[in-house]
């Protein structure tokens, strides 16, 4: 009994044979068997002595002078002829039962278990096979009308994959006797069959891969399904995520399965290369076009040199964006796709894949390497910074995906490049020393407040030590130090202890020293750069008490932007703390001591009593210095800048501690020897109040008029 597919298949074979008959004799020049089926182009005798053939007697003789009705009678004959002469349709089952025996004989007869070993006549139903195939494959022609993969039905698709399965194997089978004259002509027909088919495949294979690179617009048209499934989620991230973890990137199910189906009939075609040279080539233009979407852009190497710094910070951040989601993510959907599409072959998988990555990949490590290339300068440290531990951190968690080879290479690639921008950032902080020590103004900063560069150092070295390990890292790999063996170790991991210790003498000092790391060594050298290049500018001012001011700002500031850094303090350590704290109450000991000490003079006792009498004219000297003197101070020292309110607290509490006491006693003591009324307050300007309010009113950088007393 006929089933349902076969009533399908003989219907599909009859519109075939109808429909082409025509175009594939004129194609093919070959010689069809007229009992299995008659070719209409052809003319045919009627034979005789049979009653299929029009008698005779029936028709009146053609008249000698008229041509054209002779040969319209023959024609007549020969059409009545042919409709009683043909057969039905050829069924297509049937033929393809007997071109699958011929291919069976056909293997036997290759491997010899054949007992008579020699390769089989083509058989008569070839030409049928052929004729039928072509026409089938003739109606996907693209050339010819555009006919999409996606718009065949379930039973056309199955026929056609069919159809060129089984011209694939008789192609492959054929070409193992292409020594046999026999078989020359049907090995071109065939191999020409496979060939349009092969095409069209390709064609359909590239339009699927280029077709579905975008899911949010081509899944719209999939099935209600997919379409619900979008409905339900609000943004394009949530829908990229959705599908970064089921059909990413962007393929839906029944795509995936056609592309495999297409993949394994190009490969059994023989149509390998060109097959992976199409995915190659379509995979490859979708992910370049994701990184434009992701912001990076490709520039030659002069034309990132020639770029600005502020918009080349732009691409910086872009490509570190793009890195870390290609490998995070891409990558991965990439390798998933490439085992759905070449399910039957890992190591074509890992090829296609790997060479996929390593033509992205090199084009983010062209950038960075064209970064590592640009002139150095302190601000790009960060940026550097930036990319290095990008290609520390992200280009190793590929190795799991990528074929060990080209793992290799590309963390090769990017190792090189990483000691690039090393060695780049260990000549930014060169740079900086030679900024320090270029730093030679001769104009000091007014009022002795913090020095620019002091500020400009300190916060390079606040943020930069953010990097601390990373940059521990950069040093350890491109400074050289005397110590060889403190260059690995427990030493680096335990010099934050070591620091932290009481290191009361030499010999610990020393220790310390030996144990700090190639980074703690550079930011030491910075720190000692600095002070260096502030000492000097110290003695641009002629007043020894503002230099001493002008290094307490710059040396408490440097201490505070140390210790509010975790990072800073852990690697000058504890024992140089205490020395820059040290340093603070030397300079402010010789602040009080050129400023309050010499007003304090005023106000001894030195010639004061002569035969145990007061001495008048020098009680007023005295009174008349101290009043003029402090009145100078206060003008001067209103306008000079203490920043830091708790150093400048620290310093108006103890002057006030050393003077208010002296002068309050000096005050008690010969205030009774002036005469009430003018001669008091002639020589006695201020009571210890006035004193307190004047000297709260130092260091605010603000000039205030002095000689106001408290009524």
């Amino acid at each position: 009994m006929e089933t349902e597919k076969d009533k399908h298949l003989t219907e599909k074979s009859s519109s075939f044979a109808s429909k082409d008959s025509k175009q594939s004799d004129s194609e093919h020049d070959h010689d069809h068997d007229p009992k299995s089926r008659p070719d209409p182009d052809q003319e045919h005798e009627p034979e005789k002595g049979t009653d299929d053939s029009t008698p005779s007697d029936s028709e009146p003789p053609p008249k000698e002078d008229d041509p054209n009705s002779e040969k319209t009678e023959v024609d007549n004959k020969e059409d009545e002829a042919t409709e009683e002469e043909s057969p039905p349709p050829p069924d297509f089952d049937k033929v393809c039962e007997e071109i699958d025996q011929f291919i069976s004989t056909l293997s036997r007869a290759k491997s010899g278990d054949d007992e008579e070993s020699n390769p089989p006549d083509v058989p008569h139903v070839m030409d049928q096979f052929a004729f039928l195939v072509e026409a089938n494959i003739a109606n996907y022609d693209p050339s010819e009308r555009s006919m999409k993969w996606s718009h065949l039905s379930e039973a056309d698709s199955s026929l056609f994959f069919e159809s060129v399965d089984r011209i694939s194997k008789l192609t492959n089978i054929l070409r193992k006797f292409s020594s046999d004259s026999k078989y020359a002509e049907v090995i071109n027909r065939i191999g020409g069959i496979l060939q349009r088919a092969m095409s069209y495949l390709e064609d359909e294979f590239r339009s699927l891969l280029e077709d579905s690179k975008a899911p949010d617009s081509s899944d719209q048209n999939n099935d209600s399904k997919t379409s619900n499934q979008e409905a339900d989620q609000p943004s394009p991230e949530e829908s990229n995520s959705a599908a970064e973890s089921s059909n990413f990137p962007g393929y839906s199910e029944e795509v995936m399965l056609n592309l495999n189906r297409l993949a394994k009939l190009m490969a059994m075609g023989g149509y390998e290369a060109e097959c992976f040279q199409v995915y190659f080539i379509a995979r490859r233009t979708i992910l370049e076009a994701t990184l434009h979407k992701l912001g990076f852009e490709k520039f030659s190497i002069d034309d990132i040199q020639k770029m600005q710094w502020e918009p080349l910070e732009r691409e910086i951040d872009s490509w570190n964006k793009t890195v870390k989601e290609f490998v995070t993510v891409h990558f991965t959907g990439e390798r998933k796709l490439s085992e759905a599409v070449f399910s039957d072959d890992k190591l074509i998988t890992d090829v296609i894949f790997g060479n996929l990555s390593r033509s992205i990949m090199m084009q983010l490590l062209n950038f960075a390497e064209a970064i590592a290339m640009t002139k150095r300068s302190s601000e790009k440290l960060f940026k550097f910074l930036d990319i290095y531990e990008s290609l520390r951190d992200v280009i190793p968690s590929m190795g799991d995906l990528l074929p060990r080879e080209i793992a290799n290479e590309l963390k090769s690639e990017a190792m090189l490049t990483r000691c690039r921008l090393g060695e780049a950032m260990v000549c930014i902080f060169c740079e900086l020393e030679n900024s320090i020590k270029a730093d030679i103004g001769k104009t000091p900063v007014p009022g002795g407040a913090v020095h620019p560069l002091t500020r400009y150092t300190l916060n390079y070295l606040k943020y930069a030590c953010e990097f601390k390990e990373t940059l521990e890292q950069v040093f350890r790999e491109h400074q050289k130090i005397d110590q060889t063996d403190s260059t690995t170790g427990p030493d680096y991991d335990n010099t934050n202890a070591a620091r932290g210790g009481n290191n009361h003498n030499s010999n610990n000092n020393n220790n310390e020293t030996l144990k700090q790391s190639p980074f703690a060594k550079q930011i030491s050298k910075v720190m000692d750069l600095l002070d260096t290049n502030l000492e000097t500018k110290s003695k641009l001012y002629k007043d020894t008490s503002l230099s001493s001011i002008f290094m307490m700002n710059n040396g408490r500031y440097i201490l505070q932007k140390t210790k509010g850094s975790p990072e800073i303090h852990s690697l000058m350590g504890d024992t140089w703390s205490r020395k820059r704290s040290s340093d603070l109450r030397n300079y402010h000991k010789t602040y009080q001591r050129e400023t309050w000490g010499r007003l304090l003079n005023c106000l001894n006792h030195e010639g004061l009593n002569v035969n145990g009498k007061v001495v008048k004219p020098v009680l007023k000297e005295k009174f008349k210095s101290f009043n003029t003197m402090f009145d100078e101070i206060h003008k001067m020292q209103s306008i000079w800048v203490v920043s830091d309110e708790q150093l400048q607290s620290e310093l108006r509490v103890s002057i006030s501690a050393v003077v208010i006491p002296a002068y309050r006693s000096f005050l008690a003591r010969f205030s009774q020897h002036f005469t009430p009324g003018r001669q008091t307050e002639k020589y006695i300007k201020y009571q210890p109040e006035d004193i307190e309010t004047h000297i709260d009113e130092l260091f605010d950088g603000n000039a205030t008029p002095t000689g106001r007393r408290r009524p």
